[in-house]
Formats: C-alpha cells, structure tokens, sequence
C-alpha cells in the first residue's frame, strides 16, 4: 500500500516501513519536535479553566 508521509508529502510504503506513517526516522523526529514545542495542539479547555469550573459548580449546588 502506497502513502504519503504527513510531513515531507514524499510516497512510501505502509508494509515493512519501521517509521510508518512517516517515510523516514528523520521525519518521524521533527513530527515529534512539533509535537514538544506545541506547534501542534488538541483544542479543548484548559485543566485551571475546567478546575475552576468545577469548584464553582460545586459551590452553587
């Protein structure tokens, strides 16, 4: 099965690909890098938002 590495577009193979879905250990390492320094993120509220969120729920009931 042909694919396409998520961060160079290069097309590679899914069968016997160690670095899968990426074509190569170098860009399996700078998809992780983005990763760290929070180039990417997952939407969604902040853990202090929620907490603060909760107590005062909890305050009103």
């Amino acid at each position: 099965m042909q694919i396409t590495c998520p961060v160079c577009k290069k097309k590679t193979t899914w069968e016997e690909n160690p670095w899968r879905p990426f074509c190569s250990e170098r860009c399996k390492l700078i998809d992780l890098g983005k990763w760290a320094s929070e180039e990417y993120k997952v939407p969604g509220e902040e853990a202090a938002e929620k907490e603060e969120k909760e107590k005062n729920s909890a305050k009103d009931q």
